[in-house]
């Protein structure tokens, strides 16, 4: 089988052209997109302007919208902030730190039968540069930034972009339609919404 060197991106927008490039296809190669990502080294100066936190959540930046195809996000996590368990609505989610550490656990669909505590399958912590992959059929997450002295940012792809995705209680496996929101695009902050059931994954 043949090897294919992976193209180094030296600079997000190196990144960003790349995975353009990528994703004109409509057969979307998993491993090359994640090597791609793990590829780009974390440089603060490139990204720090979409990287918006805010004191009370985690908040979802959006960089780039992908000709549609995907979108590309910063996600800022203050001390000890964290999502909700939730799916990917269909969508491949590739997730790279930038800076800090994040913990992703796993757990699996809850059932019919599923009474009570949903069932947790794997836990890992995230560390700079490292790349990970989520779709539904592998289950769903829940992200957390674990340190209470540190922030984490970290570069998220998700690909079809979606605006709703579904939220499970852990203790119970029910679930929630959440509507998807940006705390600003391309480094400019959005209006602020109210009265819609929130989620920032």
């Amino acid at each position: 089988m043949e090897q294919t060197d992976v193209m180094k991106p030296e600079t997000l927008d190196d990144l960003i052209h790349v995975l353009h490039k990528i994703f004109e296809s409509d057969n979307i190669n998993v491993e090359e997109v994640q090597a791609i990502m793990e590829a780009y080294e974390s440089n603060p100066q490139e990204w720090m302007r979409f990287a918006k936190f805010d004191q009370f959540r985690y908040t979802r930046n959006l960089v780039d919208e992908g000709n549609g195809k995907f979108n590309l996000i910063i996600l800022c996590w203050g001390e000890g902030h964290g999502s909700s368990i939730h799916d990917h609505t269909n969508s491949h989610c590739f997730m790279k730190m930038l800076q800090g550490k994040l913990k992703e656990t796993r757990f699996e669909w809850p059932n019919d039968k599923t009474r009570g505590d949903m069932v947790q399958t794997s836990e890992k912590i995230l560390e700079d540069n490292m790349c990970a992959y989520i779709n539904d059929s592998m289950g769903l997450h829940r992200v957390e930034n674990p340190s209470h002295t540190e922030g984490s940012v970290s570069l998220h792809l998700y690909s079809p972009p979606f605006d709703f995705c579904q939220t499970f209680d852990q203790r119970t496996g029910h679930k929630n339609t959440v509507k998807m929101t940006f705390w600003s695009k391309f480094g400019e902050r959005t209006p602020f919404e109210t009265k819609v059931s929130q989620e920032n994954n």
